[in-house]
């Protein structure tokens, strides 16, 4: 188990490399770099698949404001004066 004072940095250095994970001791400065393991690497791509989603829908979002923006013969900094 590792100490609370232990912070995690997950990195991929490059596309045809396993993921790694560096552990890092703030008290000592120790750095341990390592492959992730089967579970590290599954929430990993998890995170991935979570902020591609989000961006995906950002601007799935922004497409229809702009849509609507278009119909009402609006800018974006017009509509913001008008919201206030």
């Amino acid at each position: 188990m590792l100490g609370q004072q232990e912070q995690f940095y997950f990195t991929e250095y490059h596309k045809m490399s396993k993921p790694t994970i560096q552990i890092h001791n703030i008290e000592t400065g120790e750095i341990i770099e390592r492959e992730m393991n089967a579970s590290e690497i599954k929430k990993y791509n998890e995170g991935i698949e979570k902020a591609d989603n989000m961006k995906a829908e950002a601007e799935t979002r922004a497409a229809q404001r702009q849509v609507i923006l278009d119909k009402l013969g609006l800018t974006a900094d017009e509509a913001k004066l008008l919201i206030g």
